[in-house]
């Protein structure tokens, strides 16, 4: 599938670099401004970008929009092609002036001193935010620090201030985040990542396998799963199951936990009398699903 998008980007006037582009949902050219452009560090272009989401990203804009269409819920996580993402994003000291290189900070601050503003600088990295290029229907976002720019959050979503998504990841449905979402997860409908539940993912040495939570699922608080989750699962708080965990069944077998990734309806807990890992059937109606009113975000 081919999309074509007009945007505007910004490239430091020294080095030519870009360092960030916007995308209007309404396909509009629309020209930015901000203090960083108005004293010369900056200046903003329009752009027209084409691209194939089969075939890798070829340059920064090409990358920009991709997160983009993920953001705006246009194409689902691991389903647009990303490789070589990070080589061709620049890292970016993102202030409320506008994006500059973290190098000319200093001299950002210096130069607007009289322009009757605080200079703050939210991050220095490859990605915005997200909600400073898109705000998806229906979310609610308790800290938008932690949620970056190409993140999938669909709507009935409340990502709580502790939480986390990393683009390329979020959820399909109505979901309550208040763990992390790493990079290439997805979370299914009416799940819950509990406080401080961790989710691994493919980034830094987490492996090729791309891990998955399926639909009424829960990850308890400060739990964390190295495998997939099928639907109506339970992760006792405080139990990482990583892939090579050994688990015993509900049959008395004992297996390393990625033979049990993907199924259905299971109970993972440990044993507080022989810590002991163990996959029980579960009834996940017990935990009692979402609670619908904080998941109604109009």
């Amino acid at each position: 599938m081919t999309i074509t998008r007009n945007g505007h980007r910004y490239i430091d006037v020294e080095s030519g670099k870009t360092l960030d582009v916007w995308f209007p949902r309404s396909n509009k050219k629309i020209e930015r401004n901000c203090l960083a452009s108005k004293v010369g560090l900056i200046k903003g272009e329009f752009v027209e970008i084409s691209l194939d989401i089969d075939a890798a990203p070829k340059s920064a804009e090409d990358a920009y929009l991709r997160l983009h269409l993920l953001s705006e819920c246009a194409v689902q996580p691991n389903k647009i092609n990303l490789e070589g993402v990070f080589g061709l994003l620049t890292n970016v000291a993102w202030t409320s002036a506008g994006p500059v290189l973290p190098s000319k900070v200093e001299e950002l601050r210096e130069l607007i001193a009289t322009e009757n503003h605080h200079l703050a600088v939210t991050s220095i990295d490859k990605f915005p935010r997200m909600v400073d290029y898109v705000i998806p229907e229906g979310v609610r976002i308790g800290d938008a620090d932690r949620v970056r720019m190409g993140a999938h959050l669909t709507s009935g979503t409340t990502v709580m201030h502790e939480g986390f998504v990393n683009f390329n990841a979020g959820t399909l449905g109505s979901s309550m985040v208040e763990g992390r979402i790493s990079q290439g997860v997805v979370v299914g409908d009416g799940s819950d990542i509990g406080g401080g539940a961790s989710t691994m993912g493919t980034l830094s040495g987490g492996g090729k396998s791309i891990n998955a939570i399926g639909k009424n699922s829960m990850v308890g608080a400060n739990a964390g799963i190295g495998i997939s989750l099928g639907d109506d699962c339970i992760v006792e708080a405080g139990l990482y199951v990583t892939a090579g965990s050994k688990v015993t069944t509900p049959d008395g077998e004992v297996v390393a936990a990625r033979q049990l990734s993907g199924m259905n309806g299971l109970l993972f807990r440990r044993n507080s009398q022989t810590g002991v890992v163990e996959a029980v059937v579960a009834d996940s109606s017990k935990w009692g699903g979402l609670n619908a009113s904080l998941h109604s975000n109009d």
